[in-house]
């Protein structure tokens, strides 16, 4: 008998050696180490190409005017940071008069679309009323129809209304959009409805439920109709160009054209202004991502 074996307690068993952890994916499945390293390949991949620019414009939007932003190879910080390029973009455009004004377009779109979309939505999904699927079914063609075909009806209607050169004429045509609809429509779905039920047995009518009960589960959808409809507005380019004349109502995007047109050659400027009008949306985000997650499983289109 050896050594090891008398000393070994009587009656105990050999523990047995330990395992190597597994990974697994969602599934349960196994996943191997080369096929780990590839997901991590493709995520920094695509974050390389989806942050990339904008880290590469911020950098550029830092750099002094003796700093060369096309040295070989490329410099990704900058050596003595600077924000100067930010006041030289102040001094050239009003920017801070256009951002105010993409601000008012962007408010209002997001609050014409939070109330429009959740009343259409709850509408579409608990009301029963004749002509409920076509109504649903125009909602989604609407999404198929491109911006571009139907501006000039857009443009002739806003004038025949004498909303030319107006900020609620920028605001007016994406006050409510269809996708957003359809959003708080599948929202309000997946709500189990016998909690409305056991309310309308208390008595509740159809807007206490709605305020009470359905609006309040659905924020995170909500959220996602707001970053969506602010982003569409802050972004919108096209419309307010032809809608404006006045520069003094002049949006963020068509103020930054300018700056651009005028001054090709100073990348940092335009850099500049680039950050700056990105800046409000990466602050929007930031406060309602964790409502935005929560939001695009409630509102998931389903058929």
């Amino acid at each position: 008998m050896s050594v090891v074996e008398k000393t070994r307690p009587a009656g105990k068993p050999e523990a047995a050696p330990a395992r190597e952890p597994r990974i697994t994916d969602e599934h349960g499945r196994r996943v191997r180490g080369w096929e780990l390293a590839l997901r991590y390949l493709l995520l920094l991949g695509v974050l390389a190409l989806t942050i990339g620019p904008f880290l590469w414009q911020l950098s550029t939007s830092l750099k002094g005017p003796t700093e060369d932003i096309f040295s070989s190879p490329p410099k990704f910080l900058p050596a003595e940071p600077t924000l100067h390029n930010y006041e030289r973009v102040a001094e050239t455009i009003p920017v801070w008069d256009y951002a105010l004004n993409s601000l008012k377009v962007a408010a209002a779109n997001v609050v014409t679309n939070c109330v429009g979309a959740a009343l259409a939505g709850y509408a579409l999904a608990r009301l029963r009323y004749r002509g409920r699927r076509v109504a649903t079914l125009v909602f989604i063609l609407a999404m198929l129809v491109p911006v571009e075909g139907i501006i000039i009806a857009q443009f002739t209607t806003m004038r025949e209304l004498g909303l030319n050169n107006t900020l609620i004429g920028v605001v007016l045509p994406g006050c409510v959009s269809a996708l957003n609809v359809l959003l708080m429509r599948n929202a309000f779905l997946n709500l189990p409805y016998e909690i409305e039920e056991a309310a309308y047995v208390d008595g509740a009518n159809v807007w206490q439920r709605f305020l009470r009960i359905a609006l309040p589960s659905v924020k995170g959808t909500l959220a996602v109709v707001a970053i969506f409809a602010f982003m569409g507005a802050w972004d919108d380019f096209l419309w307010p160009l032809i809608v404006l004349s006045d520069p003094s109502k002049f949006t963020l995007t068509i103020g930054l054209n300018y700056l651009h047109g005028t001054f090709a050659n100073d990348e940092r400027l335009v850099a500049a202004g680039t950050i700056i009008a990105v800046a409000p949306l990466i602050a929007l985000f930031a406060c309602l991502q964790r409502f935005f997650f929560r939001g695009v499983g409630e509102g998931a289109v389903k058929g």
